[in-house]
């Protein structure tokens, strides 16, 4: 399919790429996955051109509780004045930074607020919270991580990950599942065995020998073996500790990562204890605040992530109006949590204190503000977000049957998506920052984008790969001969070949051209 679409937008639009780049030739290269990705990257860069900032206005209480300051978030929830008002952004802020003034001040001219300095407790909500460590790596989330942790690219990490496998020092890398099979599972014990002999994790792999966790590793969702298809998950192998020595200062690094993420499976959940409140101003129109508060009751599988390459960032936060999201943040799985509500870390005798606030308790509101913000543009790709948003394109596909046939391979494979990023590097249609890992299109990249959105669009789209994908697997259970697939991925080639011959689209190509060209003439497009 490449191959074909390749010749045919090459004679047709190639002399058009060339003139308008004033280059010596222009190639228009297009293949099922790499064009797909190419689309995925230059409509992110252009939903960021199009994003226009909104300001909004929250507005903040701060709180006397237990003898320590602490912040609430004001919503418009019901019983609010301002509940499905046209003056919010969302539930939790202003349009105008006027409209959370009069929210101030209608408080404060309450008789029941003293002056806006009394609230009330309306709800308290205690709870634990568990969270599980992280299943183990495959490719694509170790490059995402090592993008992260060390900002190397995707194609870098396969090479140190081939290097490890080589050095027998972990297991086959190229692999899409991030769980074991049971035949591994019920010899492991090998592999936690060799790492007492690895200086760096060598305590922590001897307490997970003295427990339990281990032996009954197999009934966990670390062992699943209708997840693998081929290879199990990236994991230490126990051994090959002679050949470290020989490993570069990153590839150590990238060694550590994975025996971490691997050890951490037998060790518990990390527990928080969590204290919410809503905190009530008035009577008759209750303005409600919102805060919540937690406390690391067991550290469980996170005291295994503290990486030897990090500083400490985990040192106790007692403050009650620290954010808790910032804690851990070496933690690989922190970038997917649920940002929408502030949590604060706070110490373990204020949540105490916190727990014996009863409701209809009076409480001192030390002052009333205001704080702006405003909305962001959507993130660009790096390095290792890219790589799973191709692990997870199925995603972006409507039709259920479709997303089910790439749901767990996503576009490309693990063996292939570095080697995909690679070439549409080489081939200048993306730039890479080697220093952030971020991505951006290149003008090149973004001019080859419009010639196939407006030739061959469906290229762009995921759907194309699930349409094939769900073919070959008709192939192989039966249900399709393959003279019958052959049929139609000739004829699909054909009838867009021959749909490009007729096309005369110049000038609204020349268009897009102008349209992108601007961007980069004005160093807008630079990550």
């Amino acid at each position: 399919m490449g191959i074909n679409f390749s010749r045919a937008l090459t004679i047709k639009y190639g002399p058009n790429v060339k003139n308008y780049l004033k280059a010596d030739k222009a190639v228009i290269s297009v293949g099922r996955v790499m064009t797909c990705v190419l689309g995925m990257v230059v409509l992110r860069e252009r939903e960021i051109r199009q994003f226009s900032k909104t300001p909004f206005y929250r507005v903040i209480g701060n709180f006397n509780l237990g003898g320590q300051n602490a912040e609430a978030e004001w919503r418009a929830v019901e019983g609010s004045e301002y509940a499905d008002s046209p003056l919010l952004y969302k539930e939790n802020g202003f349009l105008k930074e006027e409209s959370a003034n009069a929210l101030i001040e209608k408080i404060k001219s309450d008789p029941d607020t003293a002056g806006g300095s009394k609230g009330h407790i309306i709800k308290t909500e205690k709870k634990t919270e568990k969270k599980n460590p992280p299943l183990l790596f495959n490719l694509a989330e170790l490059q995402n991580t090592c993008s992260r942790f060390f900002k190397i690219s995707p194609d870098d990490t396969l090479k140190i990950a081939q290097e490890l496998y080589e050095k027998k020092l972990t297991t086959y890398p190229r692999t899409d599942a991030r769980v074991l099979s049971t035949a591994v599972s019920k010899v492991i014990s090998q592999n936690i065995k060799g790492l007492t002999n690895y200086p760096v994790c060598a305590d922590i792999a001897s307490d997970v020998l003295k427990g339990d966790a281990w032996k009954n590793i197999a009934k966990t969702r670390y062992v699943n073996d209708k997840q693998i298809t081929d290879h199990y998950a990236i994991i230490p192998t126990g051994q090959g500790f002679q050949n470290l020595a020989s490993l570069s200062p990153v590839a150590a690094k990238v060694y550590e990562t994975i025996v971490r993420r691997f050890l951490a499976i037998f060790y518990p959940p990390a527990v928080w204890k969590k204290v919410a409140l809503q905190i009530g101003m008035g009577k008759e129109k209750v303005e409600t605040f919102f805060t919540s508060f937690k406390v690391l009751e067991d550290e469980g599988f996170q005291k295994v992530m503290k990486y030897s390459f990090f500083k400490d960032k985990d040192k106790d936060k007692t403050n009650a109006s620290e954010k808790g999201k910032n804690e851990n943040a070496d933690d690989p799985e922190n970038d997917k949590k649920n940002d929408s509500e502030e949590e604060f870390v706070c110490g373990p005798e204020f949540l105490k204190v916190l727990e014996t606030l009863k409701k209809g308790a009076e409480v001192e509101c030390t002052g009333l503000g205001i704080k702006e913000g405003e909305t962001s543009p959507p993130k660009r790709y790096n390095s290792g977000s890219l790589i799973l948003a191709m692990e997870n394109a199925g995603q972006l596909i409507e039709d259920e049957e479709m997303r089910a046939m790439i749901k767990g391979s996503g576009i490309g494979t693990s063996a292939t998506r570095a080697g995909i990023l690679e070439k549409l590097f080489r081939i200048d249609y993306l730039s890479l920052n080697k220093k952030t890992q971020i991505i951006t299109p290149t003008l090149k990249g973004e001019m080859v984008f419009d010639v196939v959105r407006y030739s061959i669009g469906s290229m762009l789209n995921p759907k194309l790969t699930a349409s094939w994908e769900m073919g070959l697997s008709g192939v192989a259970d039966g249900s399709i001969s393959k003279e019958e697939y052959s049929k139609k991925l000739n004829d699909f080639v054909t009838r867009y070949t021959e749909k490009v011959k007729v096309l005369s689209n110049g000038p609204q190509l020349r268009k897009c051209f102008d349209y992108a060209s601007a961007y980069y003439k004005k160093g807008k497009s630079q990550s």
